[in-house]
């Protein structure tokens, strides 16, 4: 199993270019199955998890080309030989379960694994298949499989009122209404700039979507939708990563193709802490200013709050703050397995219930230390920049799930890191 090694170097310096959003690219990739035209997906990255989902969709019968080193999907979902996503495969990733409302919605039935992924809580899909159901699915849970069968042969419009913001829910309802019967509208639904991405492609397709963005999404159905070729957006979550790594280190670090509007509350809370982002014609630069980062608290909210998903990274920036912060976890719980691997390298965490109070030291030291889930296994890495001699983090293949040339990417502006092979 690799490893990881990272010795602290100083600041760091350079350009690092983002590459497409993970939750994004694993969203756009099911929408194939609600159509028998091609759609291709450009900006795609090259991640552990896309192959999963690549994986999920050849099983089906979908065709899945990877060309020009990845970055670009050519899919093809034409001839679908089977309609059951296999546990085998479904238990990697929690977002396989995305492949459900598409072929419910274009072929009135499926059968699809219940999932796995990060061991962040217990996200269950509950949600999912209330909407699902308020649109006509009958759903049968048995032997850990969802089997579900449109009522009437085809989903039927609906409202469709979430009890609280879901983004997996959110998305799956949206490419089910495309194609179903009527109007159906989305209340309480998810703002995140992937979901306004996946309506964007959608719209492309041939479907009728407005309101995406906001709570309320509308969607009048289609009796078909066609090909497309939709760029994927920028990775919000590796932007505000890379943002962190001369946050924590010093130095000045260009982020290519990144936007303040996919991680304003985010800046927000940088610029509380001493610092500095400005816009550039490529994308964003990042300094620190004088001195050490003040603490700062961090309340993690749905978009357009402060994303859970750069909470682990921004802990580790807030352990050699100068002051105590208070980060509060809104969205998942059991989601700081992180804090006692910060804590092997001198870090200052109490951990209760969804709540850590980090208190700031002056220097993190170099330990072995282990990656429990994907962004806790970055926030490890970017520890180790800025930490007294070496760090060593095992169990990466949760970074290779979320992160594409981490070592080249860091390594170009000066880091000294690089991957041991297990």
């Amino acid at each position: 199993m690799d490893s990881i090694l990272v010795k602290g170097n100083g600041p760091l310096n350079g350009a690092i270019p983002i590459a497409g959003a993970k939750n994004a690219c694993l969203t756009l990739m099911p929408a194939t199955l609600l159509t028998d035209a091609p759609l291709t997906l450009t900006n795609a990255p090259r991640l552990s998890d896309i192959r999963t989902m690549t994986q999920l969709l050849q099983s089906l019968g979908t065709e899945v080309a990877s060309l020009q080193g990845g970055q670009v999907l050519a899919l093809s979902s034409h001839g679908l030989t089977s309609h059951t996503a296999d546990y085998d495969i479904v238990r990697k990733m929690r977002a396989s379960i995305l492949v459900l409302g598409p072929m419910l919605a274009r072929d009135g039935h499926a059968i699809v694994s219940l999932p796995g992924g990060c061991a962040i809580g217990a996200r269950p899909v509950d949600l999912h298949l209330r909407a699902l159901e308020a649109m006509g699915a009958q759903l049968d849970l048995r032997d850990g499989y969802i089997h579900a069968r449109a009522k009437a042969g085809r989903l039927q419009g609906a409202i469709v009122e979430f009890p609280f913001v879901s983004v997996g829910a959110t998305e799956n309802a949206l490419m089910a209404a495309t194609l179903a019967r009527g109007t159906t509208v989305l209340k309480n639904a998810a703002r995140e700039p992937e979901i306004v991405d996946l309506a964007q492609c959608l719209r492309r397709m041939g479907a009728q979507i407005a309101g995406e963005g906001t709570g309320t999404i509308t969607v009048e159905g289609v009796t078909g939708l066609g090909g497309a070729t939709h760029p994927v957006v920028t990775d919000r979550i590796e932007l505000g990563t890379y943002m962190l790594a001369p946050a924590i280190c010093g130095g000045e670090v260009e982020l290519l193709g990144g936007r303040i509007d996919l991680v304003a509350a985010f800046c927000e809370k940088l610029d509380q802490a001493g610092i500095a982002v400005s816009e550039t014609p490529r994308g964003l630069k990042v300094a620190r200013r004088n001195g050490r980062v003040r603490a700062v608290d961090v309340v993690t909210e749905p978009f357009p709050g402060f994303p859970t998903d750069l909470q682990a990274q921004m802990m580790a920036l807030l352990c050699t703050a100068d002051g105590t912060s208070v980060l509060e976890e809104r969205i998942f719980e059991n989601r700081f397995m992180h804090a006692p691997e910060l804590a092997r390298m001198g870090a200052r965490i109490e951990v209760r219930g969804g709540t850590a109070t980090v208190t700031g030291v002056e220097r993190l030291k170099g330990a072995r230390v282990m990656a429990t889930d994907l962004r806790a296994s970055v926030s490890l890495i970017l520890a180790a920049l800025a930490a007294e001699g070496e760090t060593v983090v095992s169990r990466v293949y949760h970074l290779d799930r979320g992160y594409e040339r981490v070592e080249e990417k860091l390594g170009a502006c000066g880091a000294l890191i690089e991957r041991i092979p297990g």
